[in-house]
Parts: structure tokens; C-alpha cells; sequence
């Protein structure tokens, strides 16, 4: 199957290089690859809302098991594209065969998932509607029959994420949620991986084919011209945005959305340091072998998951905890990140700590390539962190730091200066944990999912899973990018009376 490089807008591959051209990037081989992908323009852009606006009306009153049967459709498209696109994948991302494996079977899973959500009579969407019996004799005023219910918003714009090329990508968690909401999706592509883009979207073009779907109900963009961006968040059709990236680029996006007439809802999942709280007094035989985990926790993906464990908290007594840390870290070795610009965002904050004062590198793993990213544990007392604001941004990459703690009262301390995080894990025994319910009743209110020994990386797609927390971890804390609850930020109440 050849890749075209082409944008899909409402069922026709459309592209040429009046417009420029990008290449994506084999991190395995430091350089560009061969298939040009064409920008879209904004004609392309604007064609795109306009049709999956006229297929609202007719998508949104197509039934429950029409829905459930696309979403599965497109789920059975996608396993068919078979090696070709783990082939794909591999070339323009470089992560290992066995991980795409395993996301494309959580894609797969997740669209099945909504879709059984779908055929479910007490789904996520009945359990929250309403029925009031009209009483008509109430004095002194009767009262009405009503009714509350849910409609889809309408078309919604989904961006890609570079670190998740299927789960959270062209065909995964918000525009599976999306369509099983009833809405339209224009999709805009991550650069990072533009024919893993174009393959699922060619088992999504099939799918709606089959399922005879109207063909303006999904849409995927390519283009490295970020003006596409805004243009599609300040289209006046697009009623609501799912967003997987950086906090600048969802900063300036919001801006854009700020500058509408009407408001819309932008649900941005921005990143996260996840800390990882290891109680005083904890480490006993049962916790031996807590230090290779952090560290192995902190290497999946190489450090390029949202959950992966930032910061760690240690009693300064621990020192055969930090000693197995070190030793774990010296023997990892250093692998690629997925982009030239993750590489350098990297290894300038990596230069930038080694700088900092009262800040020491505890250890490093083995360097083998200069595209690598070599692993980096840092270490510091919790005076030295909280006063040091560099030390509280996320690092896109293996990297970590241990801040070290005298007692419970330094860790409320912590906590009281915490931003709001996606994650946050408590490592210690039933003792420890009882000793500090105060900390964890308020560690709770900054985090959208807490944690008690184990490791944050890994979101099971499930109804009770939440993934999403305070600002800045994600825009909206009041809902998750994952779960059967995700399907809630594509829909809006109505209330009917007297029918």
C-alpha cells in the first residue's frame, strides 16, 4: 500500500505541493524519510468543517447500533491494515514492535469499547438522564412532565499526539469518543507520523463505506503549517476541541478560541510530573526492588509518556533505595526520542539542570547515540526544589528527580505548593499509609488519579478509569480523555417539558 501524502476531507484524498511539503522523521536513522506529505490548505481546511457540519444532521440521527457498528467496523479496518502499518509505525517513530503491538490492541479495544458502551440500555449516557412525573393537581402551581437528555455538540476538531501514534492519534480515544457521541471529527495529524495517519485513516475511510456513514463524518489533516491549527479551533462550526500536546501549544490555542464569539469547550491533556511519594519508614522486604521500578516506570517510552514519573519522593534515610536507583539507572541504556525537536527540548533541560545550584546528577545511564536520550537521575532536598521553579516542569524524556525529605511535615509542605497533576503514586506499607490519611486527603485534590504502590504509567481504558486533573495537567478537571466518561465531553443537556 503507498502512501499518497494527501489529507482525507469528507471522503476524497485531496493534496498537491503548491502548498509546500514536509517528510516525516526515522529517529532510527537521524534523518528524513522519502514520502513527501503534502500541507493542507485552508480551502482544504474549511471544506472539510463545512462537510462534517452537513454530516451532523444526518449523523446525529443515526441510531445507537449504527454507531456501535462503525465504531467496530472501523476497529476491524485497522487490524486488517496487518504489519504494513506496525511496519510504518516503527520507521517514522521507532518504538519498539511489541509496544505498537500492544497500543494498536488498546485502539482496537477502545473503539470496541464505545462501541459496547453504545449497546449498553444503562450506558454511561442513560444513567445520567432524568424523568420528573408531571403532577398537575400541585398547588399552588402544577407541575410539568420533564425530562433531561443529552445531545451530541457537534462537529469537533481532534489533535494527534506525538507519543501515542494509535491510542491517541487519528483513531483514538477522542475521536473514538467523539463519534460515539454522535459527532463529526476533523482530525489534524501529528508531523511526527504522517502514514501511520494516513493508513488508519484509509481503514476509517472503508469503514464508512461499509456502514454507509456520510462521508463528511470524519476528516484527517496534514499540514506542518500551524496557522491550520488555529483556523480549525476558530471555525465557528467547530462546537468543541480534544487536544493531546504541550501546554505552550495548548496555551496558544486556547488564546485563539478565547477570540470566538461563543465559547467552546477545549479539553487539553498537557503533561504531568506524577509524583511519586515513598513514604518514611515504608521500605521493608516487601519494598525491596521499589527503586528499579521508579526506574523502570520512568523508562517506558522512554520517558515519553504523560504519566511518567517525575519527581520522587525519598526520606533522607533511604539510602538503599537511592542506592538501588543508581545502580538501576547506570545500567539502562539510552534509546531515541521520537522527534529532532524532543531531542533538543531534552538535552537543553538536562544542560540546564546540570547547572543548578544544590542540585547534584545522581546517576546516568550509557550513552550510545548522539539522537539518544541518555537517562538522568537528579537529586536534591525539598528546600532546594520547592524554591527552584525549573525544577517543576516536565521533562519529555527519561529523566527524573529525587527530592529528599525530613519528616510528614515537609511533605504537607510539598504538597500545599503542588500544581495540579494527572497522577501521583503512595509507596508504603499499611502502617505508613494509616500514619499519613491527612496528606493523602489532601494530596488527592491535586491529582485526577491517585495511586497506592504502583506505578502511574499504563491508563486502563475502563468506566471508573479518570485521566485528566487540575490545571496544569490537563484544561478541564472536571473530565477524563479516558473511560466511558470521555464520551461526556461531546454531549450537552436538553431538557424537554410536557412531551
Amino acid at each position: 500500500m503507498m502512501l499518497s501524502g494527501k489529507s482525507f476531507i469528507a471522503g476524497i484524498w485531496q493534496g498537491d505541493a503548491t502548498n509546500g511539503v514536509f517528510n516525516a522523521f526515522s529517529p532510527s536513522q537521524n534523518c528524513a524519510l522519502e514520502t513527501p506529505f503534502f500541507n493542507a490548505t485552508e480551502l482544504m481546511v474549511a471544506d472539510a468543517i463545512n462537510q462534517a457540519q452537513r454530516a451532523f444532521i444526518e449523523y446525529r440521527q443515526t441510531t445507537r447500533e449504527q454507531k456501535s457498528a462503525f465504531l467496530n467496523c472501523i476497529a476491524d479496518e485497522i487490524e486488517k491494515l496487518g504489519d504494513k502499518l506496525l511496519e510504518t509505525t516503527h520507521q517514522e517513530t521507532n518504538l519498539p514492535m511489541m509496544r505498537l503491538q500492544g497500543e494498536r490492541g488498546r485502539t482496537v479495544n477502545q473503539l470496541r469499547f464505545f462501541a459496547s458502551e453504545l449497546g449498553k440500555e444503562n450506558n454511561v449516557l442513560y444513567r445520567l438522564r432524568e424523568f420528573d412525573q408531571a403532577e398537575p393537581d400541585r398547588a399552588p402551581l402544577p407541575k410539568p412532565q420533564l425530562e433531561l437528555d443529552y445531545l451530541p455538540v457537534g462537529v469537533v476538531a481532534v489533535f494527534g499526539a506525538s507519543n501515542f501514534p494509535y491510542a491517541f492519534s487519528t483513531a483514538g480515544g477522542d475521536t473514538a469518543s467523539a463519534l460515539a457521541a454522535g459527532c463529526p471529527v476533523v482530525m489534524k495529524s501529528h508531523t511526527a507520523h504522517p502514514g501511520t495517519s494516513e493508513l488508519i485513516t484509509r481503514a476509517i475511510e472503508a469503514a464508512i463505506k461499509k456502514c454507509n456513514m456520510p462521508k463528511g463524518v470524519f476528516s484527517m489533516i496534514q499540514a506542518k503549517h500551524y496557522e491550520i491549527s488555529h483556523q480549525l479551533v476558530a471555525h465557528p462550526f467547530v462546537k468543541a476541541v480534544g487536544f493531546t500536546g504541550s501546554l505552550n501549544v495548548a496555551k496558544k490555542l486556547i488564546e485563539t478560541i478565547n477570540q470566538r464569539t461563543e465559547a467552546i469547550p477545549f479539553y487539553g491533556e498537557l503533561g504531568s510530573v506524577n509524583p511519586q511519594f515513598v513514604l518514611s519508614a515504608s521500605i521493608d522486604d516487601a519494598q525491596i526492588g521499589l527503586g528499579h521500578a521508579l526506574v523502570q516506570s520512568m523508562l517506558m517510552g522512554n520517558g515519553q509518556f504523560c504519566t511518567s514519573p517525575g519527581v520522587w519522593l525519598v526520606h533522607n534515610r533511604e539510602a538503599r533505595l537511592i542506592d538501588e536507583i543508581k545502580e538501576s539507572i547506570e545500567a539502562s541504556k539510552s534509546d531515541t526520542l521520537l522527534t529532532p525537536a524532543i531531542v533538543s527540548s531534552y538535552k537543553s533541560a538536562i544542560e540546564a539542570r546540570l547547572k543548578l545550584n544544590n542540585v547534584s546528577l545522581l546517576a546516568k545511564g550509557l550513552e550510545v547515540e548522539s539522537f539518544h536520550a541518555t537517562p538522568h537521575v537528579f537529586k536534591t532536598d525539598l528546600e532546594t526544589y520547592l524554591e527552584t521553579k525549573a525544577l517543576h516542569e516536565e521533562v519529555f524524556g527519561p529523566q527524573a528527580v529525587i527530592v529528599t525529605y525530613q519528616d510528614e511535615a515537609e511533605l504537607f509542605q510539598f504538597v500545599s505548593q503542588l500544581e495540579g497533576q494527572l497522577t501521583a503514586s503512595v509507596h508504603g506499607n499499611e502502617l505508613a499509609i494509616s500514619r499519613n490519611q491527612a496528606l493523602i486527603e489532601w494530596l488527592q485534590y491535586a491529582v485526577g488519579r491517585l495511586i497506592f504502590n504502583q506505578m502511574p504509567t499504563g491508563v486502563e481504558v475502563c468506566c471508573s478509569m479518570n485521566h485528566g486533573g487540575p490545571f496544569p495537567s490537563s484544561s478541564d478537571v472536571r473530565s477524563t480523555s479516558v473511560g466511558s466518561g470521555a464520551l461526556l465531553r461531546f454531549v450537552r443537556p436538553i431538557c424537554y417539558q410536557g412531551r
